[in-house]
């Protein structure tokens, strides 16, 4: 009960303190909601740290976006230099003013200028940004910079009782306000006061490391309600600032069952129903150099494009123009994908930025161009702007964030040597859903590809290794070939399949040769037979004629020898044959 009693405080917190989003993005992230309404925030930080445009883009947003006009007191820049300042990023300073959206105001800090009651005395500046703030109603106020009020004061005591009276004025009027500060030696601020009596502290650092520098924020407090607390890159571009907000560590995102084509249809029929990748899934093509890994990486993008998906394609080797070229020399036409704006590469050295300002700028290309696949060739480059665990957080940050939106990912990572074992991948070979190497495999005096999936997440895959063709038709992986000595690779494939095909020709032809010899003997055979069977039937027809005619003879014999013997029986009973005939003659009479 107690825990869910704590998970509870900071949510109604929350809904107690209403707050005024800033409208910069990443930061209301941060935050939850934006900066505490109607009270001060400091936001402190060295020279070149981004204070004053923070400040500025929190106004701007305010009367463009959220219907809040807003004050800016400069003590350091005049109303023309912060417009041009900041017209590069699109805020045109001078439109707003004369709009009454905004009302920017320069106070040259002296003693002649502030009133002065005793030693020391706002009242003055009071007056004047009171009468800013009625002027155009304004809800948000940006006082810039604090040092400037209180410079040459050495009275702790005044300086003191100074600020918090400032603060809470602010308090008072109810404007939300962002008060900047310069960055102290030990102290967040010069007179390291007014962190104390600020409802909200934010910290901007800009560090440079190996020659790359950095943008940093960080929320020190905020009274009243839940933050980040961590240290949150941040990138200033033509479009003002955007803050990267840490992914969060519990491991929940969506995840698909469907199915995409990796552009190599013999790769597909290698992994489970050969329909290639799970859609938001992430890929590493990992290999030595000229092995084709940015040629897969092409191949999984036009696929993409061909679906009518947005393709992003991070390189960090070569120009777009470089990889176009390459690539229609092996059939594929990224131009035409380019024309028609499913395709969108973004070319850099890894240096021009630190590692967390890639994070960003990937963060804030994916949000603009929304696309379904990106692609980053290659990661090993990014280790030259920091070590392998920071590159690897970064991936892992930037893996999870494309896996909530179902963003499938292709990475492709150089080996520099052939042993597998070896760390070489930048840590993130534990990390992606399907691992594939190519490796170049030497024999015969030449040098091949050969190509197989060391791990696919959630499907059956092939655990064969299969040789790697790069062809002017594209990519194809040829079949396992196994020769009398083992796998075979490159022109001793071929020269074994062409003697297998010369083999097989010449089985033929023998085979035919013999079956045209068996043919003629089975015909003479046949001839043979047909003879002998017309012999046997002459000679059947002759036996059966010579039975018939002796059967014909004995027939007469028999005949006449029945006729012999009775002419010979008369001859010797002859008064058998005369009473014979005397009884003949009585009876007649």
């Amino acid at each position: 009960m107690a825990k869910s009693k704590r998970s509870l405080q900071p949510a109604l917190s929350d809904k107690q303190l209403k707050k005024s989003p800033t409208g910069i993005t990443g930061l209301d992230e941060i935050t939850h909601g934006g900066l505490p309404q109607g009270r001060p925030t400091l936001i402190c930080g060295g020279p070149g740290a981004g204070k004053t445009l923070l400040g500025i883009e929190f106004v701007v947003n305010g009367a463009l976006r959220f219907k809040e006009p807003g004050v800016i007191i400069a003590f350091e820049e005049k109303s023309d230099e912060l417009a041009t300042n900041v017209a590069s990023l699109g805020f045109d300073l001078s439109k707003l003013q004369r709009d009454k959206k905004i009302k920017i105001d320069y106070v040259h800090v002296d003693k002649a200028e502030i009133e002065e009651t005793g030693e020391y005395d706002l009242s003055g500046l009071f007056i004047r940004l009171d009468h800013a703030i009625t002027s155009i109603g304004a809800k948000r106020v940006v006082l810039d910079t604090i040092e400037n009020l209180f410079a040459g004061l050495s009275n702790e005591g005044i300086l003191r009782s100074e600020i918090r009276r400032l603060f809470q004025w602010l308090k008072d009027k109810g404007v939300t306000t962002i008060i900047t500060g310069e960055r102290g030696v030990n102290t967040l601020t010069r007179q390291g006061l007014e962190e104390y009596v600020s409802d909200c502290v934010i910290l901007l650092e800009h560090r440079v490391q190996n020659q790359v520098s950095t943008r940093l924020l960080r929320v020190i407090k905020y009274r009243g309600t839940v933050h980040g607390t961590n240290e949150y890159p941040f990138l200033i571009d033509k479009d003002g600032i955007s803050v990267l907000p840490i992914t969060s560590l519990e491991l929940k995102y969506p995840v698909s069952r469907e199915k995409i084509s990796s552009g190599v249809p013999s790769l597909d029929q290698m992994l489970d129903e050969g329909k290639g990748f799970f859609r938001g899934s992430s890929v590493l093509i990992s290999g030595t150099a000229g092995t084709g890994k940015t040629s897969i990486a092409a191949s999984f993008a036009n696929a993409a494009c061909l679906r009518k998906e947005r393709c992003l394609f991070f390189a960090f080797e070569e120009s777009p123009q470089q990889i176009v070229r390459n690539m229609s020399s092996i059939g594929m036409n990224l131009e035409t994908h380019i024309k028609s704006g499913l395709l969108e590469f973004h070319s850099s050295r890894p240096t021009v930025h630190g590692l967390e300002m890639h994070l960003v700028e990937i963060h804030k290309k994916i949000q603009q161009f929304n696309p379904r696949v990106i692609i980053l060739d290659p990661i090993t480059n990014l280790v030259t702007i920091g070590t392998v665990s920071e590159v690897k957080s970064m991936l892992i940050r930037l893996i999870d964030f494309l896996q909530n939106r179902q963003i499938s990912v292709l990475f492709t990572a150089l080996n520099y040597n052939n042993v597998i074992t070896e760390q070489t991948d930048e840590g993130v070979s534990s990390l992606v859903d399907t691992w594939i190497t190519v490796r170049d495999l030497e024999s015969n005096g030449e040098r091949n590809r050969g190509l197989y999936i060391m791990k696919s997440r959630g499907m059956k895959h092939s655990n064969q290794v299969r040789e790697f063709v790069i062809t002017s038709e594209g990519l194809e992986l040829v079949d396992v070939y196994l020769g009398p000595g083992g796998i075979l690779i490159g022109s001793a494939r071929e020269a074994q399949e062409l003697e297998e095909v010369t083999g097989l020709a010449l089985k033929t032809h023998g085979l035919s040769r013999r079956d045209r010899e068996i043919e003629r003997k089975k015909t003479v055979l046949e001839a043979k037979i047909a003879s002998l069977q017309e012999e046997f039937e002459s000679v059947k027809d002759e036996l059966y004629r010579a039975q018939q005619e002796e059967q014909l003879r004995q027939e007469i014999r028999d005949k006449n020898r029945i006729e012999l013997l009775k002419k010979r029986y008369l001859n010797e009973n002859p008064s058998k044959t005369e009473k014979g005939k005397g009884k003949s003659h009585g009876k007649s009479k």
